[in-house]
């Protein structure tokens, strides 16, 4: 294992301590939860990493060269917004997995996996679970104020559902970005409800949304962006009734409508 900036690894404290810990382990498999990787490792450990919001894990080989891991191969993953390599895991099959971020914000913790309960407490359900039911997801809203936009996109509320996920869906669901949760009818429900799976399923299907930073493990682009309705298409024609998109800030975040299609 070989890292730059040992302040991403938050636990166990002590980066010599965590390669210790970490060396020899299986990687049983990989999940997610929220924006958390999860890496459930032997002997009763997993490792999580939370990329924040400029980072991307990548699988390949890298080369040193002066001081610099460089990709080994040709391809998507030499583009440089995958080169702000600044913690590498060297597997037996001499693949590695890197993790690449350019503002240093991702974190890295070693904990025993009976924890991980503890370790996700507080936050909501994943939107696109089979058990989450639209009853389920009424429910979340019961006695709840605040603008709609600014509660999907909070954790402990629903996992998941990011800035450009949530302009989507309330463009899909013709809500107000603004609207007071309080004031959303059943039917607003319902169409909001269905919009949040469409979107996230969408961006499963198109390997996300890469307009800045995110890449995949291979290095590639997500393909989210040709199917994306109204984030960042500011004085843009809806695609829906051809009324001008308008961009508003809402809790210190961007959000994106049309404001005839999704009238407050």
């Amino acid at each position: 294992m070989w890292s730059d900036w040992h302040k991403m690894v938050k636990r166990p404290k002590g980066f010599e301590v965590f390669k210790k810990e970490l060396k020899g382990k299986k990687i049983l498999r990989v999940w997610r939860r929220a924006k958390n990787v999860v890496f459930e490792l032997s002997d009763g450990y997993s490792l999580l990493i939370h990329m924040k919001m400029t980072g991307h894990l990548l699988v390949g080989k890298w080369k040193l060269e002066k001081g610099i891991f460089k990709a080994a191969e040709p391809g998507p993953i030499q583009e440089s917004i995958n080169g702000y390599l600044h913690i590498i895991f060297f597997l037996d099959d001499g693949r590695m997995i890197a993790l690449s971020d350019m503002r240093k914000f991702a974190k890295v913790e070693l904990v025993k996996t009976e924890d991980l309960q503890k370790e996700f407490e507080g936050l909501g359900p994943e939107p696109l679970e089979k058990s989450f039911t639209f009853e389920k997801f009424a429910t979340l809203f019961f006695k709840k104020r605040g603008r709609v936009k600014q509660v999907i996109m909070k954790p402990e509320f629903i996992a998941g559902v990011g800035n450009i996920y949530a302009s989507e869906a309330l463009w899909w669901a013709k809500i107000h970005p603004a609207k007071d949760v309080s004031q959303l009818s059943r039917k607003e429900l319902t169409s909001l409800y269905e919009a949040i799976k469409k979107v996230l399923s969408l961006g499963v299907e198109f390997g996300g949304n890469s307009f800045s930073d995110y890449r995949d493990v291979d290095g590639k682009k997500g393909k989210f962006e040709g199917a994306k309705k109204v984030y960042q298409r500011e004085g843009e024609k809806c695609y829906r009734c051809k009324s001008t998109i308008v961009r508003k800030v809402v809790g210190a975040r961007s959000a994106f409508y049309c404001p005839m299609c999704q009238k407050r």
